[in-house]
């Protein structure tokens, strides 16, 4: 074998181990989106209740949402997403991993952006989505200490998704007419042709 032909080898090698994780990171982001209550699920329309306190128990659905966030490539997620009604969110702010307890906008700009936006709820739907351009939220961290966070797009939109989902509004109830329209056209199971 040349060296030419050694290298082609390696070439296919790697490519073949880039496809395989590829694959692998697909299939992850499956069974995570398995796990995550989707569109027609009852629970995504009911309001969360106020986190008493914030516990152990409470820690671990912490971590297990936001393993489960980064598994689905989400970038945030709601409590009520799997199945817990409880006034809680994770969500990623440039890169970084937070969680609110018992969320509240204290003070949102005037100003804002229509942009479109996904949920790990609603797979393959994107509709565009009016949302304030800068937010102050606070709540409690995953120690029951107070935070506060000033945020602007995209976090900002971030957290107004989330806080949306603990009181049972979905991004379809945000959007425009037609596009509603067309997202609930793509979540209907299709009907089988030549079905009987």
């Amino acid at each position: 074998m040349s060296d030419h032909d050694h290298e082609h080898v390696h070439d296919d090698e790697e490519r073949r181990a880039e496809h395989e994780q590829e694959l692998e990171l697909q299939a992850r982001r499956m069974l995570a989106l398995a796990r995550i209550r989707q569109y027609g699920d009852p629970v995504l329309r009911m309001k969360a209740r106020v986190v008493e306190t914030v516990d152990d128990d409470v820690r671990r659905l912490v971590q297990r949402m936001t393993d489960l966030m980064h598994e689905a490539q989400g970038v945030g997620l709601a409590a009520t997403q799997v199945g817990v009604l409880r006034r809680l969110f994770v969500f990623s702010d440039e890169g970084e991993d937070r969680v609110l307890v018992n969320p509240v906008i204290t003070k949102r700009s005037e100003a804002t952006e229509v942009d479109e936006e996904g949920c790990l709820s609603l797979r393959d739907v994107l509709v565009p989505v009016e949302r304030a351009s800068a937010v102050t939220i606070e709540g409690l961290d995953a120690n029951g200490e107070p935070v506060k966070l000033e945020l602007e797009l995209p976090s900002s939109r971030i957290v107004l998704h989330e806080l949306d989902h603990l009181d049972g509004v979905l991004i379809l109830d945000r959007t425009d007419d037609q596009s509603r329209r067309e997202a609930l056209a793509r979540l209907r199971p299709q009907p089988v042709l030549g079905a009987r």
